[in-house]
């Protein structure tokens, strides 16, 4: 008996994987929930373990190779189970079977949250006829960017695969790119005296892609609020002794702009939702899963998702972010548990930030920024009336939005929604 892993889906929104490592090899023992390999995509990387116990008997696809969702990786059973070749070339078929000529009809439904893919034709899609699929997540976006028509591209990589140069060299000089290996880039020059050069990690490669993406496709506009805290301050020193009794850990300022924060995406529907100018299309999400930034000890910055957050109250916001960054920085986070946000919000203001303009984290329209709450001299009003000048918990909110999606009235709005709540609600009630 034997069974077949295949590319997981990784993401709603993820479509193909590369494989980083084969921690097993033909012949080796395999338990059952025992990594069998890392696989690593534009969300995270990740290793996946096997389904079953058994023996590896065949492995379907190299190191470095990149896979669509589904693709069978290797076949794990009982020795014997099927023929023992150690070669992964010669596993792998010449060409991916196919009972008919792809056309319009065969595109794959768009995965939960992104809108359905408009069909091309067939002389611009980036999957033609005669062309393997199997494309770098870079590459693709490329080549759909630009309604590149893959089969003019000429591939200098590994087995004629197209690579990002590839298409580069294809838009720089509007012509073929050459199928002779590329020229060498000359070596680095030496580092000065006492300077140390250090390869980038695989999280920080895919941050500075993602970051450089968002920069080049939305239109970043940022926004800001000065908040009264002082409601919040009092309520947190009347509860904290309690709250870190019962819970184990200490109640910070985040669930609360998470609570108000959900009120206002209720009431502006357009921030809580992704925008696609090429499909002409913009999707409304019915329901708002929070993504948090959270620092990996200086080491990195991912987004964790709060699935269902608008279900939530205050203590069960905590509770959420609790427990999900503690999984990021453990490295014990699932795929989904870092995928499919909404929204984002990060949180410089532990470190004691004044006012941040953060990169949007596409396909979200807006991330907003809670820098440090601090006690400041400001002019109150009281209740007869006057002015007068008083010291209290004062912290901004930033808000980076992509005016593709919406308007600054609407920025201003949603911001003033938020600031209200926070310094409005009874916030005694959300904690009994």
């Amino acid at each position: 008996m034997t069974t077949t892993i295949s590319m997981p889906q990784l993401g709603e929104t993820v479509t193909e994987g590369t494989v980083l490592r084969w921690a097993k090899q033909v012949g080796d023992a395999i338990s059952q929930g025992e990594v069998v390999l890392e696989i690593s995509t534009d969300k995270v990387d990740t290793e996946i373990p096997s389904p079953v116990s058994g023996v590896m008997l065949e492995i379907l696809v190299s190191e470095g190779e990149t896979v669509e969702v589904g693709r069978d990786l290797c076949v794990v059973g009982d020795p014997g189970g099927a023929v023992q070749d150690e070669s992964p070339a010669a596993k792998a078929p010449e060409s991916p079977p196919q009972t008919q000529a792809p056309d319009a009809e065969d595109e794959p439904p768009a995965p939960q949250g992104e809108p359905p893919r408009l069909p091309t034709s067939p002389q611009a899609r980036p999957d033609a006829p005669g062309r393997s699929r199997r494309l770098s997540p870079v590459v693709r976006r490329l080549v759909r960017r630009h309604g590149i028509e893959i089969d003019l591209i000429e591939g200098t990589g590994e087995g004629g695969r197209v690579t990002r140069r590839d298409v580069e060299a294809y838009l720089e000089g509007g012509v073929q790119a050459v199928s002779a290996a590329p020229a060498p880039e000359p070596p680095p020059a030496d580092p000065p005296d006492g300077a140390e050069r250090v390869d980038l990690s695989r999280l920080r490669v895919r941050i500075g892609e993602n970051m450089i993406r968002s920069r080049q496709t939305a239109a970043h506009v940022w926004t800001s609020v000065e908040v009264d805290f002082e409601p919040i301050a009092e309520v947190r020193t009347a509860h904290k002794a309690r709250f870190r009794r019962e819970e184990g850990f200490s109640l910070t300022y985040l669930p609360f702009v998470c609570r108000a924060v959900i009120d206002a995406l209720r009431a502006h529907p357009v921030v809580n939702s992704s925008f696609y100018l090429e499909d002409r299309q913009a999707v409304y999400h019915s329901r708002i899963d929070m993504g948090i930034a959270v620092d990996l000890d200086q080491q990195g910055l991912v987004v964790v998702t709060i699935r269902d957050a608008d279900t939530l109250r205050l203590v069960g916001l905590a509770r959420r972010i609790r427990h999900l960054a503690t999984a990021a920085r453990t490295r014990r986070l699932g795929p989904d548990q870092m995928t499919g946000s909404t929204f984002t919000i990060t949180n410089p203001g532990p470190f004691n930030s004044f006012l941040s303009a953060p990169i949007i984290n596409i396909p979200n329209v807006a991330i907003l920024s809670t820098d440090t709450v601090a006690k400041r001299p400001v002019v109150v009003t009281t209740a007869d009336g006057r002015d007068a000048l008083a010291i209290r918990h004062i912290g901004y909110l930033g808000l980076s939005w992509d005016h593709r999606a919406f308007d600054g009235s609407t920025a201003m709005l949603f911001l003033q929604r938020i600031k209200n709540n926070l310094e409005t609600w009874d916030w005694e009630q959300e904690l009994k």
